[in-house]
């Protein structure tokens, strides 16, 4: 099996896992963070607004708005572009985007700390997205910026296959708490 089937594979396994997992689980989820992996002072969040089936991001958004943590959410570009990210608060209006998402219209920001939504992770802290790679590359533009995913923990495998260029997470959040990876 090459590299992509091998890939396919595990998304349908993890979209599986994920199907029988409560979205409102999210909640736990945000308080491990806020608790054990809270964005530094002064630092920009890109989050994400979860699709339907993802472990939801309500109120971790609305947990670090309420610690005016400036937030912001990506906008989907054409394919093979990195996402941009533009200013955000809970409440303000949103737009139809891509591929089912949903962004802001607010100004261009650049993120230093990066909530990722995934479809499987494992322990050594690799990911394993939708497959159109706009994390990848997004995450390759901001290379310096803490990369912490965000899922159920049903969505965890042994091992994830990679490629060179892949980054991993620093950290896992789910509704069992946050897992750092060493090395990441």
């Amino acid at each position: 099996m090459d590299l992509a089937q091998e890939k396919s594979l595990l998304r349908q396994q993890a979209l599986a896992r994920r199907a029988v997992c409560d979205p409102a689980l999210g909640a736990a989820m945000a308080a491990h963070i806020m608790r054990d992996a809270p964005p530094p002072p002064g630092a920009i969040v890109a989050g994400f607004i979860s699709l339907p089936g993802e472990i939801s991001t309500a109120a971790l958004l609305a947990a670090l708005a309420a610690k005016n943590i400036a937030l912001c959410l990506p906008f989907t570009p054409p394919r093979g572009e990195a996402l941009q990210f533009r200013a955000w608060r809970p409440g303000a209006p949103l737009v139809p985007g891509r591929f089912g998402t949903v962004h802001p219209e607010g100004p261009d920001m650049v993120p230093d700390f990066i909530l990722i939504p995934l479809l499987a992770f494992d322990a050594a802290g690799n990911r394993l997205g939708y497959g159109g790679g706009y994390y990848d590359r997004t995450l390759a533009a901001y290379p310096s910026a803490y990369r912490l995913g965000c899922a159920f923990a049903a969505q965890g495998f042994p091992t994830i296959p990679t490629t060179p260029t892949d980054l991993k997470l620093h950290a896992i959040a789910t509704e069992q708490g946050v897992t750092r990876f060493v090395g990441a």
